[in-house]
């Protein structure tokens, strides 16, 4: 089995999902799998990898040791090709992807979708899933109709009512991270920013800030069974924002090394109201393979769902390790999960049998 590990992206997150490609692909090749780093560039063009690729090397455009290569979708050869000399393509042979992309087309579906036509398996949520779980705006609906308590949210935009009080934070309705979350006072500086912000042009959700709430999350991952990981408290920045900053350039070490409380110190009802909404969103929302959900805690008996990551930084495997799971298990029991996908994670020809082409008549008929 080759084993693709598909990281970077058109996406404001690009540098944080070669961090974590980098890592995935140099567990499961230290392991002994058959590995290849798929770099997708910035520019939406693939490269060929080695799985011992070093961050500093995506610094250039041309990363050291990489060729290019295609993924097609249509033809008798499909999948991640290589075109040889005198025009002949190659397949790389890759069996499954490890979807690493965080934000953008890698997060949102576009990346899951494409490759299901492609016909190669992929960790992570399907299409559909990975859709709704970027939604900010979804997620909150469904979370809520789910029984799942729920902050104060409103989509924002010329014309929409804010019925909350501010101050305010502004959040992309389709991103996948910190990045493009803003705070302001009063909804006009709101609506300015989505004037202005590349990060809110498609669309940007409203919350109250809640003073004195805090950070909790919880990793979840759905084989070989449904399992959740300690849950930890990141710690926030002195304006109260978990910010990028935060979460990816503290320590040295990316996420992994952010400041963090784990185990976080809760109390078992809240603990426990956590675990029981992670199961259940997981449920509502269809994921598979390794996810994060984020909640809210007001540091007494209140949380609320905050946000699904269907692609979290680092796959929280810093959480499954703290959790006593081996990281590289978690990554293989992915990969063994998608390549078993259930019917519904594959196209179907069933019931297109020609019965309503024979009795069309002419299509001149049918536009006069």
């Amino acid at each position: 089995m080759t084993v693709g590990v598909a990281f970077g992206g058109p996406s404001p997150e690009h540098d944080i999902s070669i961090l974590t490609g980098l890592q995935a692909a140099r567990l499961l090749a230290d392991g002994g799998s058959d590995v290849v780093g798929l770099y997708w560039r910035k520019t939406g063009d693939w490269l060929a990898v080695p799985a011992d690729a070093e961050a500093r090397d995506f610094l250039d455009p041309e990363p050291a040791r990489s060729r290019p290569v295609e993924l097609v979708v249509a033809g008798p050869e499909r999948g991640f090709l290589e075109r040889k000399r005198l025009g002949k393509v190659a397949s790389l042979g890759v069996d499954v992807v490890v979807n690493c992309c965080h934000g953008g087309p890698g997060e949102n579906g576009t990346l899951p979708g494409v490759l299901d036509v492609a016909g190669v398996p992929c960790t992570g949520p399907g299409h559909a899933a990975a859709v709704l779980a970027m939604d900010k705006h979804a997620t909150n609906g469904m979370a809520r109709a789910a029984g799942v308590p729920v902050a104060p949210h409103a989509l924002l935009g010329p014309g929409l009512e804010v019925p909350f009080d501010g101050p305010y934070i502004v959040k992309p309705r389709f991103g996948g991270s910190s990045i493009g979350i803003e705070t302001v006072s009063e909804v006009d500086a709101a609506l300015d920013l989505c004037a202005t912000s590349p990060h809110l042009r498609d669309g940007a959700v409203i919350e109250p800030m809640l003073e004195g709430w805090v950070d909790v999350n919880v990793a979840v991952r759905t084989a070989p069974t449904l399992q959740l990981s300690e849950i930890e408290r990141p710690l926030r920045d002195a304006d109260g924002v978990y910010s990028y900053e935060s979460k990816y350039l503290q320590g040295g070490s990316g996420i992994e090394s952010a400041p963090r409380e784990l185990p976080a110190k809760l109390p078992d009802a809240v603990a426990a109201a956590i675990r029981d909404a992670a199961t259940r969103m997981v449920t509502v929302f269809g994921l598979s393979g390794i996810a994060r959900i984020d909640f809210l805690w007001d540091q007494g008996d209140q949380v609320v769902f905050n946000e699904v990551n269907s692609i979290p930084g680092a796959m929280s495997l810093y959480l499954w390790k703290a959790s006593g799971v081996d990281p590289r298990r978690v990554l293989l029991d992915a990969i063994d999960e998608a390549r078993s996908a259930p019917a519904f994670r594959r196209w179907t020809t069933a019931g297109a049998d020609g019965r309503a082409l024979r009795s069309a008549g002419s299509i001149a008929a049918k536009l006069n």
